[in-house]
């Protein structure tokens, strides 16, 4: 007997027929004699409606009751699946985030996890009851309802399962695991059995869109094995691949992985802008009058590039935003002109950010050198770059993306067992 948390997306749910099947696959879990919590996201597009009710009413509304009103897409699918598992013979309740309580910050519409007490669900799991949660939501200081942010039902599942000591989060989607890379760019991109908990938090910071950040944080600091399968696999089919392993990807510590490769996957994004600041007064403190501002209009900085002037005098400096965040960050630049010197700010939105990512990476040299060249035998210019242990991110023209993935997953192998 396992204690697992099974945790359901929103196309998983997109409609009741979807909600039938998970029901069938919670079901499946139950009659293993395992004990069994769900967390449910909203239905497919739900929360974006809501959201557009929000905007719809106010521009500037109120975020307690932005909370409000977003978190009841999920209060819907937990309900629904609960009565669900019930008609099949499931001893099945479904719960808010408030009820169990899911404690968390006072940041509404982005709140992080605080707490959870696990006595109300260890008690359900003695009765031998599924409890169907609903995800993405929580209970703040203001004992109000507050959300996780987008994506943030992951995050809900894994920290359930941190807090209940569960053996395995299961994180059902409509994909049957990580690839290497993206499967619509590269078809012969291949499944992967196990990715490490850095590879995969690398490989979900830089574009890979299977699982939330913040989830793959949770699931590395308090070491919660988070298993990513298809919730479309017939639930009464065998659940095991030809090997006799489950079908998926695992994600887990480092130490798991037997056969560690030089590289792991190729993650691409393309909602990257690149704000360039020329001839800045090269002086003590400069970097902080820059990116401080950004910091606190809450505004993401990712690669960051410097160049002193060969004269020592100026500098220019290189930095990428989302997007999103484009248009406000080169108007709070332009508003730093009085307090920082400079003679020209450029951006652009047409880049994309690729990666090469692996474990493997930390012990062998040469890789970088290898992903330069093949780049440039495609004539595909590299504008920034950074580097950390076990990846490699490049800034190019959004135009030579796909080419760049593809030319990177072949020149690593990637394709082949």
């Amino acid at each position: 007997m396992a204690r697992l948390v099974m945790k359901f997306g929103g196309t998983s749910v997109a409609d009741l027929d979807r909600i039938r099947n998970v029901a069938r696959h919670v079901k499946r879990e139950v009659d293993a004699g395992n004990e069994i919590a769900v967390v449910v996201s909203a239905m497919a597009g739900e929360t974006n409606k809501l959201v557009g009710y929000c905007r719809g009413a106010s521009a500037l509304h109120d975020a307690r009751e932005y909370d409000a009103v977003v978190s009841a897409g999920e209060q819907v699918t937990a309900g629904l699946l609960a009565i669900t598992l019930q008609s099949l013979g499931v001893n099945a309740r479904s719960w808010l985030g408030w009820q169990i309580p899911i404690r968390t910050d006072s940041a509404h519409g982005a709140a992080r996890i605080t707490d959870i007490p696990a006595e109300t669900l260890v008690e359900r799991f003695r009765q031998g009851q599924v409890a169907v949660i609903a995800g993405f939501q929580g209970l703040a200081p203001d004992n109000r309802i507050a959300t996780l942010g987008r994506g943030g039902s992951d995050t809900s599942a894994v920290a359930i399962a941190a807090a209940i000591g569960a053996d395995r989060c299961d994180i059902y989607t409509d994909v049957d695991g990580v690839y290497t890379t993206d499967p619509r760019i590269v078809p012969n991109a291949r499944r992967l059995d196990k990715v490490a908990f850095e590879e995969m938090l690398e490989m979900a910071s830089l574009g890979a869109k299977v699982l939330q950040v913040r989830s793959v944080e949770l699931a590395m600091v308090h070491g919660v094995r988070t298993f990513v399968r298809s919730s479309f696999e017939d639930p009464e089919a065998p659940q095991v691949g030809p090997d006799g392993e489950p079908v998926g990807t695992l994600i887990c510590d480092e130490d798991e992985i037997v056969e560690k490769q030089l590289v792991t996957g190729i993650a691409y994004s393309k909602d990257e802008a690149k704000i360039t600041m020329r001839g800045v007064e090269d002086r003590p403190g400069v970097a902080a009058a820059i990116f401080g501002p950004l910091a606190d209009a809450s505004i993401n900085v990712d690669m960051i590039v410097q160049n002193i002037s060969e004269d020592g005098r100026t500098t220019d400096i290189t930095f990428t935003v989302t997007t999103a965040d484009f248009d406000r960050a080169m108007a709070l630049i332009e508003s730093l002109r009085s307090t920082v010197r400079m003679e020209t700010v450029s951006g652009s939105s047409d880049v994309a950010k690729v990666s090469v990512i692996g474990i493997g990476m930390r012990s062998h040299a040469g890789v970088a050198a290898q992903a330069f060249q093949a780049l440039a035998g495609r004539g595909i210019n590299i504008q920034l770059i950074t580097t950390s242990e076990i990846k490699i991110s490049v800034l190019i023209d959004a135009a030579y993306t796909e080419l760049a993935v593809r030319t990177l997953h072949s020149i690593y192998e990637l394709d082949k067992t």
